[in-house]
């Protein structure tokens, strides 16, 4: 069943609208960060990522986006470039702000963390003004990173570009996207968090980030309780994460659809969702049934975290279709479904 119906004539898949940043992985891993010395630079930010995602799955994709007038916001616009996406919509700040920066640690298999740099950030300058109409009419769907509802002027571009893509019937998809970096308080997550929700199509959030968007509403909702809330109000799938415990996509017709991980000799802990999202959405685009795009979702999770980049690791159809092949040949058509 397809329950959301995409305007097939729309010159983009997506038109997205959040965080383009640095990453700086380690190369000398599996040790604190205070003991690496070695990085290699990537394209970062869990928009930009899915915009990756997406253009390496074939599929095209616009962004709204401020970046740092400097060498490193030449980077990130070529970067996209190269990859097909369009950047005629990507501004460059005029006072001095700077590209987020992140840095991440790889402390073993089974642990890592991100330390990021995000004081007087570019991403968050993006203006109501930088908000095109046009541009948004010509996407089958909008993406809103829940980064940007942030801090001001980038909430306020990003609510600007949710009304106008309602007004044009353009479907919203909602990745809540949580870091605790720039946030004042939970109550004020909430608050930015429930609005877009609420006129978003499809959510993607885990357990934790939905908790948050929930404060303000109603405290101690399970799972089920959660997607019977954003299906009363909008949503027509509502996709739960458990990390290792795999996920479920809640539909609007009261089913309910639960992957499992596939395993992997794990490198790091991020990463996964944004592969996640970009083939989940690919598949999406392209008619699978759930299941199956649960499936694709999670067989590019699984790719990412056992790489190690993020953007310059996400994978081709063919690569996810193979990972798949493989891994039940290995482990069984179970390991999948749950």
């Amino acid at each position: 069943m397809q329950y959301i119906t995409f305007d097939q004539s729309k010159e983009y898949d997506l038109i997205l609208l959040g965080r383009v940043a640095v990453d700086f992985n380690p190369v000398d891993y599996y040790c604190t960060l205070d003991k690496s010395t070695t990085f290699k630079r990537y394209l970062g930010g869990s928009p930009a990522n899915i915009a990756v995602g997406l253009a390496r799955l074939g599929k095209k994709c616009g962004f709204f986006a401020r970046v740092s007038d400097d060498q490193l916001g030449t980077f990130v616009t070529d970067y996209f470039n190269n990859e097909g996406i369009d950047t005629s919509h990507i501004v460059r700040c005029q006072n001095g702000e700077k590209i987020g920066l992140t840095f991440t640690e790889i402390k073993s298999e089974t642990e890592s963390s991100i330390l990021m740099y995000r004081n007087d950030a570019a991403d968050l300058k993006l203006d109501v003004a930088d908000i095109d109409e046009e541009y948004i009419k010509k996407g089958k769907a909008l993406l809103i990173s829940g980064t940007a509802l942030a801090e001001s002027p980038s909430r306020e571009a990003a609510l600007k570009a949710v009304m106008l893509a309602k007004r044009n019937h353009v479907p919203v998809i909602f990745d809540i996207d949580y870091r605790a970096y720039n946030w004042k308080n939970t109550d004020e997550i909430s608050i930015y968090y429930a609005a877009v929700a609420k006129q978003a199509d499809i959510i993607l959030g885990s357990r934790e980030e939905y908790d948050l968007t929930q404060k303000l509403i109603r405290e101690g909702m399970d799972d089920k309780e959660t997607a019977a809330y954003w299906h009363s109000q909008n949503a027509k799938i509502v996709i739960i994460k458990h990390g290792k415990d795999g996920s479920t996509a809640y539909t609007n017709d009261g089913e309910s659809y639960s992957i499992k991980p596939f395993p992997v000799k794990l490198l790091k802990s991020f990463g996964g969702g944004d592969g996640y999202a970009s083939a989940f959405l690919y598949a999406l685009f392209e008619g699978y049934d759930m299941i199956d795009a649960l499936e694709f979702g999670s067989a590019s999770a699984a790719m990412l975290v056992a790489s190690h980049a993020c953007s310059e690791d996400m994978p081709s159809v063919e690569q996810v279709k193979e990972f798949i092949k493989k891994e039940k040949e290995e482990y069984g058509e179970m390991i999948a479904r749950a």
